[in-house]
């Protein structure tokens, strides 16, 4: 089963974005793929907050959400929305992502549950908290390319999340993301290989790459890694269209040689010793 990941450099005009998503969604189709993967933030990728809320609407009124279901039924594709700010009942943000199926019917969402909260070595300083809410569910799907977890961007940081998708009986997990360079450049390959050999799972991570126009540089390589973590796919920085195939035989296969879901015990109280 072919999946295809569009890697981006997201802008601040939402049809902009949702023109190149579009356009993903046919190529996808026309590269024979069952399923799409976008990055974090695929409709609008603006830093500032202020300029990004006349943008920024409920979902029902999302025009990149709606496009991409009209895309996703007239090409027959699904598409994993990797995420789009969408405006919560609190009137802060959600960070939501969709999985869309051939029809162009919504199949699930997520909101990202671990907010970015840092300073940067580089001065960089990032405080999602100011802007959004975290999310409260851990879901996981059924599409073409098997049970799929989903979580986005700093996620990947939170082992425990992973374990419980796979304890859910995801054979596939969907890290859409939008990480920053110095941090991609130290932690991103190592962050997903770790989670698709503890999940003997399927990673697909797609990213979004390159300097944006709100002046923020991502770090790309979106990556496909099978559950032996093996990197089967990685985009590199430029922005485009990438494929893999997912062999959902692979999954049983590296589960039947180190059975590490079988083996999960539940963790005692920690002891503590002056």
């Amino acid at each position: 089963m072919k999946a295809s990941l569009l890697q981006m450099t997201s802008g601040i005009d939402p049809s902009a974005n949702a023109r190149v998503i579009a356009e993903g969604v046919a190529r996808a189709a026309a590269e024979g793929s069952a399923m799409l993967f976008t990055p974090e933030m695929s409709g609008l990728l603006d830093g500032n907050r202020e300029r990004a809320r006349s943008n920024v609407v409920a979902e029902a009124d999302d025009r990149v959400l709606a496009a991409t279901r009209e895309a996703a039924a007239k090409h027959g594709v699904w598409v994993h929305l990797g995420s789009l700010a969408v405006l919560g009942e609190s009137g802060k943000f959600l960070n939501r992502g969709f999985v869309i199926d051939g029809t162009g019917e919504i199949r699930a969402s997520y909101d990202k549950l671990h907010l970015f909260d840092v300073d940067l070595p580089t001065g960089e300083s990032w405080r999602e908290s100011n802007t959004y809410c975290p999310g409260e569910r851990a879901i996981v799907v059924d599409t073409p390319i098997g049970r799929l977890g989903l979580a986005i961007c700093y996620d990947m940081r939170f082992p425990d999340l992973f374990r419980a998708l796979s304890d859910a009986g995801a054979t596939a997990l969907s890290v859409p993301a939008a990480f920053t360079r110095p941090t991609g450049q130290a932690h991103w390959h190592l962050l997903l290989r770790a989670r698709a050999v503890e999940a003997a799972a399927f990673v697909i991570a797609a990213a979004q790459t390159g300097v944006h126009e709100d002046g923020r540089a991502t770090y790309g390589h979106s990556l496909v890694i099978d559950p032996w973590g093996e990197i089967l796919l990685d985009m590199g920085e430029e922005a485009g269209l990438g494929s893999a195939e997912i062999d959902p035989a692979r999954v049983e296969d590296v589960r039947s040689r180190v059975p590490v879901l079988r083996h999960r015990r539940p963790i005692p109280p920690v002891e503590t010793f002056a």
